[in-house]
């Protein structure tokens, strides 16, 4: 299966700490890779590292084949973005001050007006996350903190894109919020849009994952089907500290 992201022995350092110890992950295209593990075990600086907003000080990030990341490497934050990357950060990253509507517009590269948004897809995107067509014209900061992630996502979504990474969505959103988010990812599975998705929701791990790819202490420890994973009290047990059947 082809990979559409490889990491080759990546290694990251902010500051004098040495957070990624030779990160190996390949994220096949047109699946949903789950990177899991403990709070702490490197899940987050490894997108961040991905984006190239923490650069990595050994290895090798490749997308389609071409190193994006690494020693040596041409490719800023902004290069990878337009090479086809989103990327949904744990603190949502949207601009308070401005509305829904600027949000969306400053997410969409092939778009300056709101008549040149993708009526289809933008209409597409309120079926799942009815909230941010009501607010449209509210400032971002007024939303509540369920309908601040429904902008994260959907700015990462209003275009296609050839990858998404995603950093525990459902963190603190009430149950309806998260079955709308999981249905709106399968729908992109669907579509074979490829994503790594960071989540602690088993549902959602379960509901949507291909592959998993586990996390401990700044190295990739496991990896395999999630099914396999699922179905495995006692790896999971051993791997995460819980069980994804008791969590269901």
């Amino acid at each position: 299966m082809t990979a559409l992201l490889q990491l080759d022995g990546v290694h990251t350092h902010i500051g004098a700490y040495h957070i990624l110890h030779g990160v190996d992950l390949a994220v096949p295209e047109g699946e949903v890779t789950m990177l899991l593990g403990r709070n702490g075990a490197g899940k987050t600086t490894t997108l961040r590292t991905i984006m190239g907003l923490w650069p990595a000080s050994a290895g090798r990030v490749a997308f389609r084949g071409q190193a994006i990341g690494g020693p040596g490497s041409a490719f800023a934050t902004p290069d990878i973005a337009r090479a086809g990357i989103a990327y949904v950060p744990e603190s949502m990253g949207i601009f308070s001050d401005l509305t829904v509507r600027e949000n969306m517009l400053l997410a969409a590269r092939a778009a300056r007006r709101e008549a040149e948004l993708d009526r289809a897809r933008l209409d597409w995107i309120f079926g799942f996350f009815p909230a941010l067509h009501k607010f449209w014209l509210y400032p971002a900061g007024k939303l509540s903190g369920g309908q601040k992630q429904m902008l994260a996502v959907a700015r990462a979504i209003i275009e296609p894109r050839a990858l998404l990474l995603i950093d525990e969505p459902s963190k603190g959103l009430a149950p309806a919020i998260v079955q709308n988010l999981v249905q709106c990812l399968a729908e992109l599975k669907r579509e074979r849009t490829t994503i790594l998705l960071v989540e602690q929701n088993v549902m959602m791990a379960r509901a949507l994952g291909d592959q998993v790819a586990v996390m401990d202490d700044g190295r990739v420890v496991h990896t395999g089907r999630m099914a396999e994973l699922a179905a495995d009290a006692g790896l999971q047990q051993r791997l995460l500290g819980l069980s994804l059947g008791a969590h269901a």
